[in-house]
Formats: structure tokens, sequence, C-alpha cells
């Protein structure tokens, strides 16, 4: 320790950076973690977390109607925003508690601080100047929603408030066409709003597997959301409400305008250049190896501010891995591969591997597994709710490249599913599974048809 105040200075107390603290002082390292808001990040604040809530509080509207069909006579329900935001609150604050706890008990000092590099060594605690030299450093600062340069965009909200409005939307639009755009939509949309989604681009959730798109694209029609597709907001003006014009003429009037357009990495005013640490993609994130190693050797970055994979399990298998590599002498590096994916729109997604379009330009045969039903449940709901499964399989080594499910519980089966393919499941492996019945995930172990194949050399 000699000339350095402690071990491991940890800038950021979301997922990574308090899983790396954590684990650090577990191994003895004398660790400072210096978080200038709410320990728990993104996730635990303003993401993830109050998310799947919310998820939740928007289901019961359709669970309502498919209760009579199985007997139930539910009296008109009714639906108070504030009730459901004051417990929101309430967990989370549960949830930083635990989080504040957790560091206390492995030995970590947490100083409520934002933290600036003064040189590449040597951090400023901005509460109270003090300066603290650090042996190495971690970034985990994250991201923040991107707002675009359009007039009146200080009328709108992002995902950060939307948790916390003092009262529900009437009507809401939202910009944006990724996965926290199109939660959002069926969040509110469940909850009684009348929502529009606005999105440039002419199908939701690009980079997802196009099935899975046209699904939740369908059901939302169905459900009342209106897309505005190959559209964008232009301007957003302020009277009595709010009115949204777009690019191509139309005006929307509106309760509160949602802005999801992406999110960039929380790189400003840390004090970066000072300490030498370098930034990629237009300066916008920071550089790392693939152990999470900046341009300068003792300093690290994990999680949303490398834009990398920004994912909340990512970013802390990445801070466990500096941890273990620092001070464990267990030196690893994350596998960024085949990591399932859930998106908790309605109906549910749960993917892992390649998409049909991504196997296609990497191998030279695929075989398409594909089937879509009507769940077991809407045969007495009357639901108009379908599920769909789709397996990838490479067609010359039998490997499964992919899974994609549209439906009820898909993010858990994506979960086990993600197991199956990192370990590289065959087709005959599934096959030979023995089904449970009677479930919707049985699908996935007796799909024997062949929906398509597809050979380059045919191309």
């Amino acid at each position: 320790m000699s000339g350095f105040d402690v071990d491991f200075c940890v800038i950021g107390g979301g997922s990574g950076g308090v899983r790396s603290a954590r684990i650090a002082a577990g191994y003895g390292a004398k660790v400072l973690l210096a978080e200038e808001f709410r320990m728990g990040g993104t996730c635990v604040i303003r993401g993830c977390v109050p998310k799947k809530l919310y998820v939740y509080a928007s289901r019961f509207s359709h669970e309502f109607e498919e209760a009579a069909g199985f007997g139930w006579s539910v009296p008109n329900a009714s639906f108070n925003w504030p009730t459901l935001v004051k417990a929101k609150e309430a967990e989370i604050t549960r949830l930083e508690g635990l989080y504040a706890r957790g560091q206390a008990s492995a030995g970590v000092e947490v100083v409520k601080s934002r933290a600036v590099f003064e040189d590449a060594h040597t951090v400023r605690l901005v509460a109270d100047s003090r300066l603290i030299r650090a042996r190495h450093i971690l970034i985990a600062t994250g991201g923040r929603p991107f707002l675009p340069a359009i007039p009146g965009v200080e009328h709108a909200i992002t995902s950060s408030e939307a948790f916390d409005l003092a009262e529900q939307p009437r009507r809401i639009v939202i910009a944006g066409g990724g996965y926290i755009a199109v939660e959002f939509a069926g969040i509110f949309a469940g909850l009684g709003s009348e929502v529009t989604l606005v999105h440039r681009g002419d199908n939701i959730l690009r980079g997802f597997d196009d099935d899975l798109r046209n699904a939740v694209k369908t059901a939302y029609e169905k459900r009342g959301i209106r897309l505005l597709l190959g559209d964008t907001i232009a301007r957003i003006d302020k009277g009595d409400g709010l009115a949204v014009t777009t690019a191509k003429g139309e005006t929307i009037a509106a309760d509160q305008v949602m802005l999801a357009l992406g999110r960039v990495p929380n790189v400003e005013g840390l004090g970066l250049d000072k300490a030498g640490v370098a930034l990629r993609h237009n300066h916008h994130a920071i550089a790392v190896n693939a152990a999470s190693q900046t341009s300068v050797p003792h300093i690290y970055a994990v999680g949303d501010v490398t834009d990398r994979v920004n994912l909340t399990p990512v970013a802390i298998r990445e801070g466990h891995a500096v941890a273990d590599t620092l001070f464990g002498n267990k030196p690893w590096t994350v596998d960024h591969a085949n990591i399932a994916t859930a998106v908790f729109s309605q109906p549910e997604l749960g993917t892992v591997g390649l998409t049909e379009a991504q196997a296609r330009d990497k191998h030279r045969i695929v075989d398409i597994y594909r089937t879509e039903f009507r769940p077991m449940k809407a045969t007495l709901s009357g639901s108009a709710d379908r599920v769909l499964m789709k397996i990838i399989v490479d067609g010359e080594t039998d490997r499964v490249l992919g899974v994609h499910i549209a439906g009820e519980a898909a993010g858990e089966m994506a979960q086990l599913l993600g197991i199956a393919v990192r370990m590289g499941a065959t087709k005959a492996d599934f096959d030979a599974t023995m089904a449970v019945h009677p479930t919707a995930a049985e699908e996935l172990v007796t799909l024997r048809t062949r929906t398509s194949r597809w050979e380059r050399d045919a191309q």
C-alpha cells in the first residue's frame, strides 16, 4: 500500500461496481466505492427492477378479463397509479438498503460523492474534495437516456422519470423501437393509457429475430397500441397539454411524451483526459480489451459505460472478473456470446443465440424448426394470445444455434435454454429430452418437423 490510500477505487455503485467492490474486499483488498446518487444503479433505481414491477401491474387488466373463462366473476376493477408508485419506491428503498449493507459487511468504504480523476492514480471526491490515491481503479458509471436535439425536447420525459410521474398519463406518445420503448408501450397500454409508438424503422425491436419482431408488432396492434413506423418526432409543443408533430406532418395530442431513443455512456465530467483513458465510438464510450482493461493498464471499466453488451448480468460478471483477476489470482474474461435475453413486452420474449438472419450470415446450411400455437390457458379464457417458438440449427453439425420464444414465461425459458445452447446442445439432444406435460415449453423438445432449410450454395 506504499503511496496508495486504497487498493481499489470503484467509481459507480451500480450492479457492476457493487459486485466488483464486494468480491475485491472479500480477497482482503482495501476498497473504496464512490456513488453520487443511490446505490443500485440503473437496474435497481430506474431500470429493470421498477420496470418489471410495472410490467406485473400492467398485466392484471388482461388477466382479469381471462379469469371469467375459468368461472371467476371479477367486479369492475380500478387502477390507482399513486399506489403503484408508492409501492415501487418502498421496494427500491429496501433493495438500496440491502446493497449498502452488503458493501458494509464486506468491508467496503462507501462514500456518497461524485468521483473525478485528477491523474491516473488519483480521484477527487467532489463532496469533500478529498483526494484518494488508488492502486487500481474501476469505472462503472453506467449510462443515461439519449436526448435528441429537437424543439421542445425539454417537455419530454425518459425512462428515468416515467416511474415517478405524479399521475398516469391518459395519452402518451413514446418515441423509439427498442426494448425500452416497446416494454413501456405495453406497460402504459395495460394500465389503460392510450399509447402511440413512433419509430423511424419499418419494424420494432431491431436486432431480434424477425419472427419475434412481427409477433410483438401484431399483438400490440391488436391491443390498440398505435404504431407509427417510418416516422420520427420533429417537435414537441406545450399548451394545455402536449402536441407532437412528426416528420411526416402528423400532429398527436398527448399528456406525456417519452423518449426511448437509446442510451449513452456516462463519461462526461469524469476527468478521463487527466487519467489518459481513451474513448471509442466517437468519444461516447470507454475503450476496453477483453479483460475490461482501459488504455491505462491499472484502470478498468465495466458495464454500460463501455457500450459492449448493456445488460445488468453482463456488468455483474465483468465486475466479478476484474476483481478475481486483480485480487483473487484467478484471471478470467467474460464470454459475450450466447447471452440469454428477455424483453418484457406483451407477449414476453425470450431469446438466446443467433437469429435466423445471423445464422445465414455465418453458416452454410441453416435448418429452421418453427411452431405457433394457442396456449392451453387461452382455450378457456377466450384470449387471442399466441405462442411462437423457433429453433435455429446448423444443418451440417446439428448444433442448436439459437432459440427464440414469444409467449408467457418466455424469459424464464430462455434462462435455461441459455445453458443448453452454451454447452453446444444439438437438435438431437433436444429431441431426446423427455417433455414436461402439459406445458408450452414441451414444444421445444417435441418439435420434430423442419419448417425450412436455407443453403448458401442454393442462393
